[in-house]
């Protein structure tokens, strides 16, 4: 048996392969989450998995779960991070999920969602805003990061994307140091996530999930924002489809 989740976000598409071999990929989304999952299905095809074949299961996640015609189920977010989340950290757990549309935070207590907050999709605490802030100073994301590590966090306060924005362009207007930026980008995507996470009692394992997972610098800030220790992940970007696949076993045909 093969055991398919496949988490279609905003910005990019996670697979998680279970069963007789373990496989992930990721894709962009692109502008069609239809033409994205007939991508997906022919790269499963080609590692010999057909969706449409008796001994596969395909659960379908994410913003753009509606548009994957070929699943069996379709689960929500919340369902399929917990999931993914609970089998990295365990039982009982806070999974923070910083996605390109909005950021997640799900507290997991004796293996079952106890509650969770979701932040307001207009705000500036996403990865989509770091992206735009690294599209600004013409780097690449990783490169955003290592200039944040050698500056000194400029204030960046405003709650919305655009606004936020225009303090950037001033800050760059007035010469500052672009690593003093890129510093204040990160602790200003910091702050807002820790925002969050502080409206709960968080437990005392916190994982970060999404396309932020790998990053030791921003976990690092975001624990100091928070005031507790939040663990990088390995593979926390797949947290939704390894959860929607883990769903796929469990669930019958």
């Amino acid at each position: 048996m093969y055991y398919v989740g496949i988490d279609i976000g905003s910005t990019a598409s996670k697979v998680a392969l279970q069963g007789e071999k373990e496989m992930y990929f990721v894709l962009p989304t692109g502008w069609s989450s239809k033409e994205t999952t007939q991508t997906i299905k022919e790269k499963l095809l080609s590692e010999g998995v057909d969706v449409h074949a008796d001994g596969v299961k395909v659960v379908a996640t994410g913003y753009g779960r509606a548009a994957v015609g070929f699943a069996d189920y379709v689960i929500t977010e919340i369902t399929c991070h917990a999931r993914g989340g609970r089998e990295m950290a365990g039982d009982s757990c806070a999974i923070i999920d910083v996605g390109g549309q909005d950021t997640k935070v799900i507290i997991v207590e004796n293996g079952t969602v106890q509650d969770f907050l979701m932040n307001d999709k207009c705000s500036a605490g996403t990865g989509k805003f770091l992206e735009i802030m690294a599209n600004r100073l013409g780097v690449a994301l990783q490169e955003l990061f290592d200039m944040a590590q050698a500056g000194t966090a400029l204030p960046i306060s405003s709650l919305c994307t655009v606004f936020a924005e225009s303090e950037v362009i001033n800050y760059i207007g007035e010469g500052s140091k672009r690593e003093d930026i890129a510093a204040g980008v990160v602790d200003s995507v910091a702050a807002k996530v820790a925002q969050l996470g502080r409206k709960k009692d968080l437990p005392e394992k916190v994982i970060l999930t999404g396309g932020l997972s790998h990053s030791t610098y921003f976990t690092k800030i975001l624990s100091e924002k928070i005031g507790q220790k939040v663990e990088p992940t390995e593979n926390g970007r797949y947290a939704g489809a390894l959860g929607a696949a883990l769903l796929a076993r469990e669930k019958p045909r």
